[in-house]
């Protein structure tokens, strides 16, 4: 059986301003993407497992990003939190000026 990768288009790579994040709703998950001043890119599930609080809006650099609702600081790469908190962490690239996301959550 081959395993099948789902990507997703989610659209131009400028849709997710620099320095900042933005919410895609892909089926019936939020996902963040965040776009890095140095150019780096990555994907979580958008709300804060703490408070719900969406991620998306928080401040992102240096690879963490910190919840707007009570300041919990992710690392963007792993999804460790503070106090065993983990957010789903996702595959996101630019190709050819698009973002693909990859579905399957990242261990």
């Amino acid at each position: 059986m081959a395993d099948t990768l789902r990507l997703v288009i989610l659209g131009p790579v400028e849709k997710v301003p620099m320095g900042q994040g933005f919410c895609f709703i892909v089926g019936s998950e939020e996902i963040a993407v965040f776009r890095q001043r140095d150019g780096k890119i990555f994907a979580t599930q958008n709300r804060c497992p703490h408070k719900q609080g969406p991620l998306s809006e928080g401040l992102s650099g240096g690879g963490v990003v910190i919840c707007p609702f009570h300041s919990h600081k992710f690392d963007l790469c792993s999804g460790q939190g503070p106090d065993n908190e983990q957010l789903k962490v996702y595959s996101v690239k630019e190709k050819d000026g698009q973002l693909l996301l990859s579905l399957e959550p990242q261990p």
